[in-house]
């Protein structure tokens, strides 16, 4: 943690689907090189945390984002090169985190891949290690695709939710206008990742949907979860991703536009 951070919340209770989690936290400051990084954070914190991680990378470090989003390797990799980077996500989890407390019934998976400046031999030492670990993944060959199908995902179902105040379960109700609202948006990022030369299918859109159809009901994404906390969200990153390249390619994109105003407007009503 930066320095401030830590003086804050280094002594935080933690749990995990109500046991205590205990975390070793280091000041950033104190911090020396690892053997790898994972970033899991929002996307409106990345430059901030870019900053802080600084000191914990050193040449032979490697680097894993699962952040949301298709930009957060491209930040990375502009600081500290492409050799140690792989690009991933991570898919199918339905935690929920506010006030300290974890809840999930659905661990999810992650699933990786190496960009073209990625060495091989990154890749593999990272599946080595998620395989020791126990860790759920999967190493893509194609991981642009699977981003991609990340993103479209994210537009849907994470704006829908925080856009109506729902759940995976109000989300994905048949006949409902949040269902429409969710699978329009999906529709609207399947287009525009066409058009950037990836090659989404009507198939990859219903797998998504099917995934969310099947994990907690009364779970949330983390957009609604922000909504809740009233926490900046990710917007910039999905619906802004959206409409700047669907601007771009001349694509109609009237949904992933109104949820844009309407979680901006939400935000501002904080």
């Amino acid at each position: 943690m930066d320095d401030a951070r830590f003086e804050r919340h280094a002594g935080d209770a933690l749990t995990v689907n109500g046991k205590p989690c205990d975390l070793t936290s280091v000041r950033a400051s104190e911090a020396a090189p690892a053997d790898l990084v994972i970033l899991t954070v929002k996307t409106t914190g990345l430059d901030q945390a870019l900053k802080t991680m600084e000191r914990v990378v050193g040449p032979n470090t490697l680097i894993a984002s699962l952040c949301n989003g298709i930009t957060s390797e491209q930040k990375i990799a502009e600081r500290f090169g492409w050799e140690h980077t792989v690009l991933g996500i991570c898919q199918g989890m339905d935690a929920v985190f506010l006030d300290g407390a974890l809840t999930f019934t659905n661990a999810g998976e992650i699933r990786f891949g190496a960009a073209a400046g990625t060495d091989p031999a990154t890749v593999a030492a990272i599946d080595e290690l998620y395989t020791r670990c126990g860790i759920a993944h999967t190493v893509e060959d194609d991981i642009a695709h699977r981003m991609w199908a990340k993103l479209m995902l994210n537009d849907g179902i994470n704006q829908t939710c925080m856009a109506y105040g729902g759940t995976y379960g109000s989300a994905t109700e048949p006949g409902s206008e949040q269902r429409r609202c969710f699978v329009s948006a999906m529709r609207e990022t399947l287009a525009v990742a066409n058009a950037e030369g990836v090659e989404l299918t009507e198939a990859d859109l219903t797998q998504m949907v099917h995934l969310i159809e099947g994990i907690d009901p009364a779970g949330m994404p983390s957009m609604a979860q922000d909504r809740i906390a009233r926490r900046k969200t990710e917007v910039d990153e999905f619906a802004g991703t959206i409409c700047r390249l669907a601007a771009k390619h001349h694509i109609q994109a009237p949904q992933n536009e109104w949820l844009y105003r309407r979680i901006r407007d939400i935000e501002k009503s904080w």
